[in-house]
């Protein structure tokens, strides 16, 4: 039985077609893997996968693409047919839907859950070396951002906390750092910025790099412009947020603790050296 799990899961991946680096299935190769004798008999398994991913708050679009091309039907002539082009997705959502008689419905199920499972974790991963970076990079950048505002005249470190609050303020529409800490239900113990998705630390170095920059460009002094400075390109970075449609840094979800993150991905790629 392995032997044939793993040759239909061989089938699945020989279909599979890549493309300007984003990979996909054809609808007609896989009604055929899936031992449909005619291809308008799996239309009504597509409908019903389309409607499963509706359900699930999904674009269809981002997952079907109706597509139009040429099929050998015979004696070398080809004709013009539709068929689906399919994400790892849609190709789930069909095989749930496909007739679970057939064993190879069974393994496709297999094949397709595993695929699923494996760029989550992929892409959470990307995420969570992404967030590594970043906050490595806000380390720096607050560090530079603390000279920059010292030259400034921001010289003590309540003047500094004032200063910080200031370029809060303008990119979480008034909110301060002790508001945000709260906001995100954070302890004491917890900073704001080892809880940031990548999207708000972005969010958060442009903020930095760019007061820095202003505030050296500008050669401003005195610490009620530096604040001043600091709010207006805070602000700044948030009015091209909602220009641009997104999420307003305090919607954005609270991410796990940076620090275990780092241990995690310390711990995979000691693990990757000792394969």
């Amino acid at each position: 039985m392995g032997n044939i799990i793993n040759s239909d899961q061989t089938a699945f991946e020989h279909i599979k077609q890549i493309e300007d680096g984003v990979e996909f299935w054809n609808s007609r190769d896989l009604a055929k893997i899936l031992d449909y004798s005619e291809y308008r008999h799996f239309k009504p398994v597509i409908e019903k996968a389309k409607l499963a991913c509706d359900n699930s708050g999904q674009e269809i679009e981002n997952h079907f693409e109706d597509v139009l091309g040429m099929v050998q039907i015979g004696s070398g002539a080809k004709r013009e047919l539709n068929s689906v082009n399919l994400s790892r997705y849609a190709c789930y959502l069909i095989i749930q839907n496909a007739d679970p008689q057939k064993e190879i419905v069974a393994h496709g199920q297999t094949y397709f859950a595993q695929q699923t499972r494996k760029q989550e974790i992929l892409e959470k991963t990307s995420e969570d070396e992404k967030r590594l970076m970043l906050r490595n990079e806000m380390k720096k950048h607050n560090s530079a951002l603390a000279e920059a505002a010292s030259n400034s005249g921001v010289i003590t470190p309540k003047e500094f906390a004032i200063f910080q609050n200031h370029g809060y303020k303008g990119l979480y529409g008034g909110m301060v750092k002790s508001d945000i800490h709260r906001n995100k239900g954070l302890k004491k113990s917890q900073q704001i910025l080892d809880h940031m998705g990548s999207t708000e630390l972005a969010a958060n170095l442009f903020r930095a790099t760019q007061t820095e920059e202003k505030l050296k460009r500008d050669n401003v002094q005195g610490q009620g412009k530096a604040n001043r400075t600091h709010y207006e390109v805070g602000k700044k970075v948030r009015d091209t947020i909602a220009e641009l449609g997104g999420t307003m840094p305090e919607d954005l979800p609270v991410a796990e603790s940076i620090k275990k993150v780092e241990k995690q991905l310390l711990k995979s790629s000691q693990k990757q050296i000792k394969c």
